[in-house]
């Protein structure tokens, strides 16, 4: 699979005085990290120097590299289990880290846009499990109204007011007393 950096699913946090537990997220297209991990590196070199380690949790990746070739040098995987499966740390070679949220590559569009700005907020104190289980109630809530929305068209005959009640300013007999 020929992938380019441009083709890269990435959001840094900005520069700011304001440190959040992760720096940034990114959203592969496959869970095959010998493939995606590549042009992952290049973008983050900018910013970041030369990476040389990346941990990772093996659990949502089916196959698992030690060591990936990257544009000159080789970038070296090590495998934790307790690390959040959804969580990437890469390791630069200055010492320094950058702790990215791993969308999974499933993940529909508009709910990976929301979790790419929730995670990339100046300051965020959300971990990598909050966002997810978050992000899995919105985009449930989210799914409930459009299959509400969806049974009430459904049920509700075409060009019929029905259901759609009194507008203000307008009574029923009922609504109003006589005497």
């Amino acid at each position: 699979m020929a992938t380019t950096a441009f083709s890269v699913r990435l959001a840094l946090t900005p520069k700011t005085a304001l440190a959040g537990l992760l720096d940034g997220a990114w959203w592969p297209r496959s869970r095959d990290l010998a493939a995606e991990l590549p042009p992952l590196v290049d973008a983050m070199e900018g910013r970041f120097g030369r990476i040389t380690r990346v941990t990772a949790n093996p659990t949502c990746w089916p196959y698992i590299p030690h060591r990936v070739p990257v544009a000159g040098h080789t970038v070296q995987l090590e495998w934790f289990t307790e690390q959040d499966s959804d969580k990437m740390i890469m390791l630069h070679h200055a010492g320094g880290r950058c702790d990215l949220l791993v969308i999974p590559p499933e993940t529909e569009p508009a709910a990976a846009a929301r979790l790419m700005t929730a995670a990339t907020l100046p300051g965020n104190v959300r971990g990598v499990g909050t966002l997810m289980t978050d992000e899995a109630a919105t985009g449930l809530r989210t799914r409930n109204a459009r299959s509400g929305e969806d049974a009430r068209e459904a049920t509700t005959p075409q060009g019929s007011d029905a259901g759609s009640g009194p507008t203000r300013g307008q009574g029923t007999d009922s609504s109003v007393k006589r005497s």
